[in-house]
């Protein structure tokens, strides 16, 4: 790991009403508080219909974990049917947001300036922001990954503020690996991770936490932390189930304890 205290992220994607939501939430804060996870951020990421319910959950209960959105409007209102804005959301108690996942840019058309914007948005909103990288196949068979992720990042995070720094998450999230069962090597992953931070750096970007999501699981968790260099997980499939998504959690906790 880069950074002292990991981050885990669980992305639900379009999963879990919000009566399941509502039940993997007080699961999620009863095991966390029979075995608290003292050195790890968790964030989850539920549907938009789901969000009130799980901040409600986890204000009442004092869980220790905090809630975020799959995807945001740049746009503060208007007539922008079906989209949410980052005030909406802050109005829910909602503290990170995901932008520019690969989902949302291969599925829904999200441009690189439209994602630039999105980031914008969240930011001067003071929320979070997970920003997603990442690959396909076709463009790892011809070694172009790095010059790819390197102009995501930079058409993304170019001319920020400095202020916003420490609002600023970067998710590499290799596109041939989400949902397939198939993780990025621990090789692949850590040369990734140097990439991106040396691309961050350019950019005046320090300290940033860079996570990774593909296939992530409790069986790879702790290899990718500690041999690939990143600093904690966005968990897809695995964060559907408290238990297979706490595994992780403490995954990353029990390596962040070796390493004090």
């Amino acid at each position: 790991m880069a950074t002292s205290r990991p981050l885990v992220i669980g992305n639900w994607k379009m999963n879990l009403d919000f009566v399941e939501a509502v039940h993997v939430g007080q699961q999620i804060g009863v095991m966390l508080k029979n075995r608290p996870a003292e050195h790890t951020d968790v964030v989850v990421a539920p549907p938009f219909v789901d969000l009130r319910s799980v901040t409600s959950i986890v204000q009442s209960e004092r869980i220790a974990v905090s809630v975020g959105a799959q995807h945001v409007s740049a746009h503060e209102n208007g007539a922008h049917t079906g989209e949410v804005s980052v005030s909406m959301l802050k109005r829910l108690g909602v503290e990170w947001v995901i932008v520019g996942h690969s989902e949302r840019r291969t599925m829904y058309a999200m441009s690189d300036e439209v994602v630039g914007a999105t980031l914008r948005a969240v930011l001067r909103g003071g929320l979070r922001a997970v920003l997603c990288v990442g690959e396909d196949l076709s463009v790892r068979d011809r070694d172009g990954h790095d010059d790819f992720v390197r102009d995501q990042l930079v058409s993304a995070l170019r001319g920020l503020d400095e202020g916003f720094n420490e609002l600023i998450t970067v998710a590499y999230e290799p596109i041939w690996a989400i949902g397939t069962g198939l993780s990025a090597s621990n090789e692949q992953v850590q040369h990734m991770m140097t990439h991106i931070r040396e691309v961050l750096t350019g950019l005046s970007i320090e300290g940033c936490r860079v996570l990774y999501g593909g296939s992530v699981n409790a069986e790879n968790a702790e290899g990718l932390l500690v041999a690939g260099g990143v600093d904690g997980f966005l968990v897809g499939g695995a964060s559907l189930r408290a238990e297979s998504f706490l595994a992780v959690v403490h995954a990353s906790n029990d390596c962040y304890a070796l390493k004090r």
